[in-house]
């Protein structure tokens, strides 16, 4: 066997060794160890640490490749969309290093990495899946995780109960893809990327796989009307798996969608072209209803997460490079802008168990910097200039309308209208509408204000810098 074709898996390995680093440094440490002082800081510490070194040492993109017969499929493209999701991982690491710190915690702390780690692991194998079994592998290693994490303040009666909600929907979809799958292979008789687009002619069971299929992935980007389980989990789930969920996990899926539609699924633009278009529409418009009449900001940002969804969408139905070109750079600026808002919920239910719109009010008179990130991520999310999001919106709208989608592209620009309604209801607790109690004063640990840096020169940076975009477009026709 030729072991340097694992060369071409650099990411998977790098990510393999931290994670092996940080279950054995958790295996070795006694019970205890983490709540003593100078112990919590080296525990918490090590892992953003890893991650930081993981993000930068696979930065740089490889050659393309092809390794286990086809299995694995690499291009630079890859490289890119992983390491999006390493630095939304690392956010989210720096995000929990004050929650891993809290003395009331009924876990220990290795925990928690080690089993975000292995949903990346899985998100990974997705992204470079060959093949459909190689593809499932992965889906299932971030899918059976994820619930754990969702579950993790497990003597919480919400948190238990939406790893549970997320569980038996995660096993319902899985199964429907999973038998879409079998039917891909009954009419083709390969599972294999490369090889299907050649016995692909849209006959009766093909469409049936395809409607199976997308069920599934529909499930893990929470489009309507697969996203019942949203709301619930979101809002039940420890606020850092809940900002890992609504961004590293829904970019993944959306690539690998995108992927496998361009892919496997060519002779059959039409038909999923014409089921994207009707789910798109539902997805906006349903997610912006619902959640003007939410009051508790973590399902809000869920049915605001939902709608985010269906504007990725937009970048898919065209099933172009450019529509690639604008996916990857619409996921990148929706993880600097989510993480920052998820962030803020986080930090202020640390101290003060607040979630609810009137809890934040004249949140700007006690904490004006967390108010102003909390503000410009809203902005960023609802495409308002001179932020990220609105470049990003911009291009996938040129995207979908250069397909020829024009109807499409108003009502998504008539749903921009919506959500921004419901952001600025935010904005107004914070700094408009009075509060007899606001949420007092409060100073965050320097990793916590890491996280928050980064957010920051996303939003800012991000709409500024045209070489990113402008990059990301030279590799998007490799795929």
């Amino acid at each position: 066997m030729d072991y340097s074709q694992f060369l071409h898996m650099r990411e998977e390995l790098s990510l393999i060794a931290v994670l092996l680093i940080l279950f054995l440094a958790d295996l070795f440490m006694s019970p205890d160890a983490h709540k003593k002082d100078g112990k919590a800081q080296l525990n918490t510490m090590l892992p953003v640490i890893l991650m930081a070194i993981h993000t930068v040492i696979n930065f740089v993109p490889g050659t393309t490749a092809d390794i286990f017969g086809g299995m694995y499929h690499y291009v630079p493209m890859h490289t890119v969309i992983k390491s999006i999701l390493n630095v939304g991982t690392l956010i989210v690491f720096l995000m929990a290093h004050e929650w891993m710190k809290r003395e009331d915690t009924s876990f220990k702390q290795g925990e928690f990495y080690v089993l975000t780690l292995s949903t990346l692991f899985g998100m990974y194998l997705m992204i470079s899946a060959g093949h459909f079994l190689m593809f499932f592998i992965g889906l299932e290693t971030a899918s059976i995780p994820m619930a754990a994490l969702i579950a993790f303040d497990k003597y919480r009666h919400n948190s238990a109960e939406a790893g549970a909600k997320y569980i038996l929907t995660a096993l319902f979809s899985s199964a429907l893809l999973l038998f879409g799958l079998s039917m891909i292979y009954g009419s083709a008789g390969t599972l294999y990327f490369d090889d299907l687009p050649a016995h692909i002619n849209g006959n009766a069971l093909q469409i049936m796989a395809f409607v199976f299929f997308f069920t599934g992935m529909a499930f893990k980007l929470s489009l309507v009307p697969f996203h019942l389980w949203t709301a619930d989990v979101y809002e039940g789930a420890p606020s850092t798996v809940t900002a890992y969920l609504s961004v590293i996990s829904k970019g993944s899926a959306a690539f690998v969608l995108l992927t496998v539609l361009i892919k496997v699924f060519a002779p059959m633009i039409n038909d999923w072209q014409e089921v994207l278009y009707w789910v798109i529409i539902a997805t906006i418009t349903i997610a912006n209803i619902f959640a003007v009449r939410q009051q508790n900001l973590k399902r809000l940002m869920a049915f605001s997460s939902i709608s985010q969804a269906g504007y990725i969408m937009l970048d898919v139905i065209g099933g172009t490079a450019q529509g690639m070109t604008a996916l990857v750079y619409y996921v990148l600026v929706y993880a600097a802008a989510n993480l920052g808002v998820f962030a803020v919920i986080t930090i202020i239910a640390l101290r003060s168990e607040k979630f609810t719109l009137e809890d934040y009010q004249g949140l700007y008179k006690t904490n004006p910097k967390i108010a102003f990130l909390m503000t410009i991520s809203l902005f960023s999310l609802a495409g308002i200039p001179p932020f990220a999001g609105f470049f990003s919106k911009f291009f996938i709208f040129m995207a979908a309308f250069d397909a020829g989608f024009h109807l499409l592209v108003f009502i998504a620009l008539i749903n921009t209208v919506i959500s921004l309604y419901y952001y600025l209801l935010i904005i107004k607790a914070m700094y408009i509408t009075p509060s007899d109690n606001p949420i007092p004063t409060f100073h965050s640990d320097r990793c916590t204000k890491w996280g928050l840096a980064l957010c920051t020169l996303g939003i800012i940076g991000l709409g500024i810098a045209s070489i990113v975009y402008q990059s990301i477009d030279k590799l998007s026709f490799g795929i």
